[in-house]
């Protein structure tokens, strides 16, 4: 049956710990009120369980000694909060990127160990490599700016430390190819991408692929134009390759990673998809909001910017429905905004409403898994800093994780006021690892300056465990802020090696619970008794 979920918001200023209960004998005379109504008993999608993953962008193999740092045990640690997901390794400069095998082992002063336990950067060396990296990222970005890529050579040790890095961690490896390797006729030349599995495969590395990056940007980036009948074709020309291997017969080919329907791109995803849909596993497209050149602060507090990923996403959906109906389609590589991200916005606080709405729309929408771009790497919308320490996104992604399950259920807001539309709410089954069959998790957003009072009628019978998050700073500058609080303490690593403990705050059964101004929150009903979660 349905039950109504009352939004009432009010004109309260947020409590330091933003959870609390709101005295009912206080004026509401300027409260506006909004009205969602739930169905809890059926689950409406279901998405993939590993439907929050994450990729590392390329470009840090630019030098393929930056990718030792995916041997810190801090990064590590940080991934494994994280799983199940999966890890894509990928992005503009995926197609520079050239096999080229030796058996020398860099001059590094570090060996990576097959055992995980005994695999960790030494300090010395990853404070070096930081250092570099902070350096290294002005040549990407001026080589972004012109368009002017170099080709990268990659050895067996770039592929051995990925490896090793997912398998220590618990993530699953998707390993981009080069597309731009062509042949006069303008056909994929897979030579490299055959010496590449083979060395793979001599190592037993459990794996999946992809190929290409953005093909719609070749022209633009490479001077080579691939229409997508072509690109269908180049696809099938890899899962023939692959099926021709003893260990990857089986293994998952995802693609095209095309840009966001916009002109022609959208005619690329058709062709492929006439050609090339029956060689892969899902149908993988990118999206961002804005341009990260010139975007504002308004962008990321704006309903209606994050209503377009609806209208994006559909029209994916439709031309894959049409094409190759029944196949799942994936987010690839997604963000906040386009060209590495917008600075100061990014990695702040801010980011986190794009992302959590995304998260709750997408898999409303029937995505079944979205790659955030990126959890290392160059750019400002990455979830781990160039010190290696998690940004606000991070934790926002853990969240998510531990509290959210993979069952989506239906929740319709309704509201008069402009205040109300700025209130964003999203439900799922709770994460049965974490809670018992029945319970549900409520996602909710409140994208106004304005306190926001939630009433769950059907549910006041029932407790309530709290997960509210809060720039560390109040007011509008907090948004920029690169710090979070959860249920009103700062989140920061205890060590290297150890996460906080993120706690809920337990409420009383009540009628009604506060979203702070500008924040973001996690309520759980683990006395819910959902049908649909049952």
């Amino acid at each position: 049956m349905s039950v109504a979920v009352s939004v009432l918001l009010s004109l309260l200023w947020c409590q330091t710990d933003g959870v609390h209960l709101r005295d009912p004998n206080r004026n509401r005379s300027d409260a506006s009120d909004s009205v969602a109504i739930a169905d809890l008993s059926a689950v409406i999608r279901r998405v993939e369980r590993r439907f929050l993953s994450v990729t590392i962008d390329a470009s840090l193999a630019s030098e393929e000694k930056f990718m030792y740092l995916l041997s810190s045990p801090k990064i590590r640690t940080l991934a494994k909060a994280l799983t199940p997901a999966f890890l894509r390794f990928g992005g503009t400069r995926q197609d520079f990127m050239v096999f080229t095998p030796h058996r020398h082992q860099p001059d590094s002063g570090f060996t990576a160990e097959p055992s995980c336990d005994k695999l960790e950067l030494p300090s010395w060396l990853e404070d070096k490599l930081k250092a570099e990296w902070t350096q290294q990222q002005v040549i990407l970005m001026r080589e972004d700016l012109q368009r002017k890529y170099r080709r990268l050579k990659f050895t067996e040790y770039t592929v051995d430390l990925l490896h090793s890095f997912t398998n220590c961690s618990g993530m699953d490896l998707i390993f981009g190819l080069n597309a731009l390797l062509r042949t006069a006729d303008n056909t994929w030349n897979g030579s490299n991408a055959r010496s590449l599995l083979q060395y793979c495969e001599s190592r037993q590395y459990r794996m999946a692929w992809e190929l290409g990056n953005e093909p719609n940007s070749y022209e633009k980036k490479a001077g080579i134009r691939v229409d997508g009948r072509q690109l269908g074709r180049d696809f099938a020309r890899l899962r023939e390759m692959l099926s021709q291997s003893r260990f990857y017969s089986d293994a998952r080919l995802y693609g095209p990673d095309v840009g966001q329907p916009r002109d022609h791109r959208t005619d690329i995803l058709e062709g492929f998809l006439q050609t090339g849909a029956e060689a892969v596993d899902a149908c993988t497209w990118h999206h961002y909001y804005v341009n990260g050149r010139d975007t504002s602060l308004e962008d990321f507090l704006d309903p209606a910017v994050l209503d377009t990923l609806a209208l994006k996403t559909n029209e994916v959906l439709e031309k894959v429905k049409r094409e190759s109906p029944g196949k799942p389609v994936w987010l690839g590589e997604t963000s906040s905004a386009y060209g590495g991200g917008a600075a100061g916005l990014s990695d702040t606080f801010a980011a986190g409403f794009m992302w959590l709405d995304k998260l709750g729309l997408a898999a409303r929408l029937g995505l079944d898994v979205v790659m955030r771009q990126v959890f290392i790497g160059s750019g400002s919308y990455h979830l781990v800093d160039d010190d290696l320490d998690p940004l606000p996104d991070y934790w926002l992604s853990v969240l998510y994780k531990r509290l959210v399950g993979p069952e989506v259920l239906k929740i319709k807001a309704f509201s008069n006021s402009a205040a109300g539309k700025r209130v964003r709410l999203y439900l799922h089954c709770a994460n049965r690892k974490s809670y018992r069959s029945g319970a549900v998790t409520l996602m909710s957003m409140n994208l106004s300056r304005k306190t926001a009072r939630i009433s769950v009628p059907a549910l006041v019978s029932g407790t309530v465990e709290a997960f509210v998050l809060q720039s560390d700073r109040p007011g509008e500058e907090g948004l920029k802020s690169r710090s979070v609080r959860l249920n009103g303490d700062v989140l920061k690593m205890v060590d290297d090696k150890t996460l906080p403990e993120l706690a809920g705050r337990r409420l009383p059964p009540a009628e009604h619970l506060q979203l702070p101004a500008y924040s973001l929150a996690f309520f759980v009903l683990p006395d819910a008794g959902a049908a649909g979660c049952l």
